[in-house]
């Protein structure tokens, strides 16, 4: 396993590139928001912009406890990947991978929604410099290691799914919470 970062350090990693990613995401989100919200009424019909504006309009604070409530699902996902690395008795790295392919997938709507609307949308930036060729790195270094084979990821894409509902929830306790 000669390589220039081991897996252990990538998966701890995960964290690390959530937070740099997400800190892009609560400085510019609300400001972002209030200064181009006539861009998305422009470009998308207004029931969806109004669902849009519904869901994403919360203060930096707000999306901030938004992101911690997501951050626990990173952290845990983080830690029983270590486990399974590690042959650990909490070890399981399809919960690590359902998280790292939904935050791998997620990068890709900002690069479109900043095609779409035209703009560099939160999120944007970090998506293209730090989440996509982490991921590119993490998954290619998974496969390569016999960590997770592309059953695993087949298997767990469908779950991806599963996390919209809590990353609506996170936004919820977000706004009811500050």
């Amino acid at each position: 396993m000669e390589q220039w970062i081991d897996i252990q350090t990538l998966i701890w990693l995960f964290p690390i590139m959530f937070i740099l990613h997400d800190f892009e995401e609560i400085i510019m989100g609300e400001k972002w928001l209030n200064k181009n919200s006539t861009i998305l009424y422009e470009r998308l019909p207004k029931k969806i912009a109004d669902r849009v504006m519904k869901q994403f309009s919360m203060s930096t604070a707000q999306f901030a406890v938004a992101v911690i409530v997501i951050f626990i699902f990173v952290s845990s996902s983080t830690f029983v990947a270590n486990q399974y690395v590690n042959q650990g008795p909490y070890g399981d790295i399809y919960f690590f991978t359902v998280v790292t392919l939904t935050y791998f997938l997620h990068a890709f709507t900002h690069l479109a929604q900043s095609i779409f609307l035209r703009s560099i949308t939160p999120g944007a930036l970090t998506s293209l410099i730090i989440v996509i060729p982490y991921s590119f790195i993490l998954y290619h270094s998974l496969l390569v290691n016999k960590v997770i084979t592309w059953d695993i990821i087949f298997v767990c894409l469908p779950f991806c799914l599963l996390l919209i509902p809590i990353a609506l929830l996170a936004h919820w306790i977000g706004k009811k919470v500050i």
